[in-house]
């Protein structure tokens, strides 16, 4: 099966192959005729399958070889939106579009909080026909009238599990209300939970289905496995295992913000090139130390698990869990982050006796026993007590524990303003008479 075959065009096949792909995934075998069909989708894939593409490059097809809906004089009306749950994953994906529509004559752009909003008020005064953005900060420039989304031809709401577990559930109704009825919609989710199901019932009309993996699976190409340790000789393991092994490009998952830091820091003190990248940090910092991750300047990158959502680089070789999630379902989207499209990786999870029901939790979830291979010279106290996690947290709240909804105006974890509801009910209002609220449909403000 190649791209071409799937029936992509010419000058989309030739950005493909450009960038070093050849052979479709098989979300994007089934996903990309799928939408190219022009009706509604809902996808279920874990991370690191290709489903950006999967999504992408259908759109720049569609779009390409059809004339704008839109009015033919004045300012070009924005085609395509996909909104994402956080700022990385929308870079991420505009950047994917940009690549992929190198050879067309289609602009995109990425809007999302933590950065000054005048660049983007000027960037819209242009031509954009795909915008990828986040739920919040498109809804502050729907309220200052500095963007038109009546003529939407094709939503796309990715990772829609994630977003409604960061409470977006009312920005995305919001945001519905001001599309107009006839779109083509594409639901894309790592698992499909009762709230997830609700939302596409209510929006997506006769969809295709599409599953390449199982709910929680792992990838097969990932080599997990698990070292006990005393939780006061975690972070002497972490650093004897990279020093030991030569590891590069090691991403190590903590539960809190603090945490990161103070391991980062720690790490640095141990000759080891870290940093920490969580909410807190400027949007600045959190490019800077990605892309100095990316090129390989930068030994560890150092993460909560929102911030880390984004993450996208090809054949990462390591996941740690210095602190296993509180959730069980965030172990497969952390350990996602490396064996990705058919690469090899590893998972490694350091785990004390305060988490042995987190880890029995996470075994049920993926269905099989991970290894545990105890390391010389780290053999675990068997006396050892166990403590409650959430009285040793030193630096605030445990994020993942309920799974806290995002912080409000610019304090949010991630550049959209949440609504303060974690997790809250999708019930029908997201429905079919949201989608028919008509384009011109003003807001009726929004709530902090």
């Amino acid at each position: 099966m190649s791209f071409a075959a799937l029936g992509l065009s010419d000058d989309i096949v030739r950005a493909v192959h450009e960038l070093g792909y050849t052979v479709p995934t098989p979300i994007q075998q089934q996903a990309i005729p799928a939408v190219l069909s022009g009706g509604d989708l809902l996808a279920g894939a874990q991370t690191g399958t290709g489903k950006t593409a999967g999504f992408t490059l259908p759109i720049l097809h569609r779009l390409s070889n059809r004339a704008s809906k839109g009015p033919s004089t004045g300012r070009p009306p924005v085609r395509a939106l996909v909104l994402t749950p956080t700022r990385e994953l929308a870079a991420q994906v505009e950047e994917s579009v940009r690549n992929y529509g190198k050879h067309l004559k289609l602009t995109s752009m990425a809007m999302f909080g933590g950065v000054s909003i005048n660049p983007q008020i000027k960037t819209l005064r242009s031509r954009v026909d795909i915008l990828v953005a986040t739920p919040g900060r498109l809804l502050d420039h729907v309220q200052q009238g500095t963007i038109d989304l009546s003529q939407i031809e094709i939503l796309v709401l990715d990772e829609a599990d994630r977003m409604l577990d960061m409470g977006f559930i009312r920005d995305i109704r919001k945001i519905l209300a001001l599309l107009p009825r006839d779109r083509q919609n594409l639901l894309f989710s790592a698992t499909f939970s009762d709230e997830i199901k609700a939302l596409a019932d209510g929006l997506l009309k006769s969809p295709a289905l599409i599953e390449v993996a199982r709910r929680n699976a792992t990838a097969d190409t990932i080599a997990q496995k698990i070292h006990p340790v005393d939780r006061d000789k975690k972070r002497e393991l972490l650093a004897h295992l990279i020093k030991t092994n030569n590891w590069f490009q090691v991403l190590v998952f903590t539960r809190t913000k603090h945490g990161a830091n103070r391991l980062a820091e720690q790490l640095g003190k141990d000759g080891i090139s870290a940093m920490a990248i969580h909410g807190n940090k400027s949007q600045g910092a959190r490019t800077r130390a990605l892309s100095e991750f990316k090129d390989g300047s930068l030994q560890v990158l150092v993460a909560t698990d929102i911030a880390a959502r984004g993450i996208d680089i090809d054949q990462l070789p390591h996941v740690v869990n210095y602190e296993l999630p509180n959730v069980p379902e965030d172990y497969v989207h952390r350990i996602g982050r490396t064996g990705r499209a058919g690469a090899e990786g590893e998972a490694i999870s350091l785990v004390c006796v305060d988490e042995k029901k987190l880890l029995a939790d996470i075994e049920k979830v993926i269905k099989r026993e991970l290894p545990r291979e105890v390391v010389p010279g780290f053999v675990p106290d068997p006396n050892a007590r166990p403590e409650p996690i959430q009285q040793r947290s030193s630096g605030g709240p445990r994020q993942g524990q309920g799974r806290s909804a995002p912080r409000s105006a610019s304090g949010n974890a991630n550049g959209n303003r949440g609504n303060g509801q974690a997790r809250q009910p999708v019930g029908q209002s997201g429905n079919h008479n949201s989608r028919g609220a008509g384009p011109g449909r003003k807001p009726t403000g929004r709530h902090h």
